[in-house]
């Protein structure tokens, strides 16, 4: 066998062991949503086109209750991006956004959800938010991912999703500290860059903590 063909064959192997975890593709993270992320609608077909890469695909939803803790409008006389004491958590206060049952929890509807095998639900307690897809971010609370992926002999992960700053960013520094091997798909990432340049901030977290980045068309 040629080695660049050889060479791909090793790559295609690599993909059906490896997990894709597209985060937070849902309405209220696109334009027009309550909390947009610019461009975060762009994310959508670069995630389509990977989705028949991977033999397994998981898809994550923030799944607020009415009046949760990251709500701004939760705690009278506080405003959008101030930050609180929720109990032994700092809290970033955001727009009503994701309230589970309504259209902005939805996926967003050109998302090919119907090619994932899990969805992760998270942030569904009221007075506790969770930015990572591992754990809640009382840093203790696990939402169970781990778990699913040791049980199906995940060995890589790859990211992509919303927002690079927040969601993105605490599940690939969770799953690097869990030991789980990681690609950033970073075409197929964006963030809500607020505060200026926590965008391209958590991009070099990622990268110091251990991530490696690729691009869609790596893979395709």
């Amino acid at each position: 066998m040629p080695p660049i063909a050889l060479l791909w064959s090793i790559v295609k192997k690599d993909i059906k062991r490896a997990v894709l975890v597209a985060i937070d593709l849902q309405n209220d993270f696109c334009e027009g949503g309550a909390l947009a992320v610019p461009g975060g609608g762009e994310v959508v077909p670069e995630v389509n086109r990977m989705i028949p890469l991977f033999e397994r695909v998981v898809l994550t939803q923030d799944w607020h209750p009415k009046g949760h803790v990251s709500f701004a409008s939760s705690w009278p006389g506080r405003k959008v991006l101030d930050r609180v004491r929720a109990g032994e958590v700092d809290q970033v206060l955001w727009p009503d956004h994701c309230v589970r049952g309504g259209p902005g929890a939805d996926f967003h509807p050109d998302l090919d959800a119907e090619g994932a095998v899990l969805v992760l639900r998270k942030g569904y307690r009221a007075g506790l938010d969770s930015y990572s897809c591992f754990f809640e971010n009382d840093r203790r609370t696990p939402t169970g991912l781990e778990g699913w992926l040791r049980s199906v002999g995940a060995e890589e992960l790859y990211f992509a999703g919303l927002a690079t700053d927040y969601c993105v960013l605490y599940s690939v520094l969770d799953a690097l500290r869990l030991g789980l091997p990681v690609r950033v798909v970073e075409d197929a990432v964006r963030g809500v860059d607020a505060p200026a340049g926590s965008a391209s901030r958590a991009m070099d977290d990622m990268r110091r903590g251990g991530a490696a980045f690729v691009s869609t068309e790596d893979l395709l």
